[in-house]
C-alpha cells in the first residue's frame, strides 16, 4: 500500500510557495515570514504554525472588502510546511517582482504578510454599477497564491490597440496598469441559457495580462459598495 501511494507523497521544498497537485498548495513556513490565507483554507500542516483569524490589520485595511463585514483572512506564522486548498479549486501560484495584480476577493488563497495590499475601486466602472466595483490590489515582491474554477487561462492584451472583454463573473485577475472599461450588449442570444436580459462585460486595454477561470462562478465577487 505505502508503494501505490508514494506518489502522492509531499515533494521536496523547491519554493515558498509551490503546487502539490493542481488543487493544493504548499508553503514553506519560517519565522519572520508570515502568510495571510483565507480563512479555512489550512487543510493540513507540519511543525510548529499559530493562526490568527481576522486580525486588527485586516480589519483596519479590509473595511470595505467584498463581503462588507471584513475580510475572511487569518494570519499564519511559524516554521513548517502549510497546506491549504479552496473545495477543490485550482491553485495558481504568482511572484511578484516588484509587480502589483489586481485579484477579485473570492480568488485570493494566500499571500506573503510583507506584500502591500489593499481593497480599491475599480475604475471606469461608476456608471455601470452605481457606485463602483471593489478589488484587492497586490503589490511588492513577494508570492500570491489564486484559485480558478478549473484551468484558467492568461491573455496578454498585447499593445493595447484591441481591446480583450471578459464576463466579471469569469475574471480572476489583471495588470493593475490596464485601462478598464464596462460594456452592455442586448442580443435575442442572451435570453437563452444562463439568464436574460442585458449582457455585461468588462473592456481591457494597454500592456498587461488578464487572469480568467472556465467558470462564470454565481457567488456576488464584484460586489458595489455605497
Amino acid at each position: 500500500m505505502n508503494q501505490q501511494l508514494a506518489g502522492y507523497a509531499p515533494a521536496p521544498v523547491t519554493a515558498r510557495m509551490e503546487n502539490h497537485g493542481s488543487a493544493m498548495l504548499k508553503v514553506a513556513m519560517a519565522t519572520g515570514q508570515d502568510l495571510f490565507a483565507r480563512a479555512g483554507s489550512m487543510v493540513a500542516y507540519e511543525g510548529v504554525i499559530q493562526y490568527e483569524p481576522n486580525p486588527p490589520a485586516v480589519r483596519q485595511i479590509a473595511r470595505d472588502w467584498i463581503t462588507g463585514e471584513g475580510a475572511p483572512l487569518m494570519k499564519c506564522s511559524g516554521d513548517g510546511l502549510l497546506y491549504l486548498a479552496d473545495y477543490g479549486a485550482d491553485v495558481v501560484v504568482v511572484h511578484l517582482d516588484n509587480e502589483a495584480l489586481s485579484v477579485n476577493g473570492t480568488n485570493v488563497l494566500a499571500f506573503d504578510a510583507q506584500l502591500q495590499w489593499g481593497v480599491e475601486r475599480v475604475k471606469g466602472l461608476a456608471k455601470f454599477a452605481g457606485q463602483g466595483l471593489w478589488n484587492v490590489s497586490i503589490s511588492g515582491t513577494g508570492w500570491v497564491a489564486l484559485t480558478s474554477r478549473g484551468t484558467p487561462v492568461v491573455v496578454n492584451c498585447g499593445s493595447g490597440e484591441d481591446e480583450t472583454y471578459v464576463d466579471p463573473d469569469a475574471l480572476i485577475a489583471w495588470s493593475p496598469n490596464l485601462k478598464v472599461k464596462g460594456k452592455r450588449s442586448f442580443k435575442a442570444a442572451s435570453l437563452i441559457g444562463r439568464g436574460s436580459g442585458e449582457a455585461f462585460q468588462m473592456a481591457f486595454s494597454g500592456q498587461g495580462i488578464v487572469v480568467v477561470q472556465p467558470s462564470e462562478d454565481s457567488t456576488d465577487r464584484l460586489r458595489a459598495r455605497g
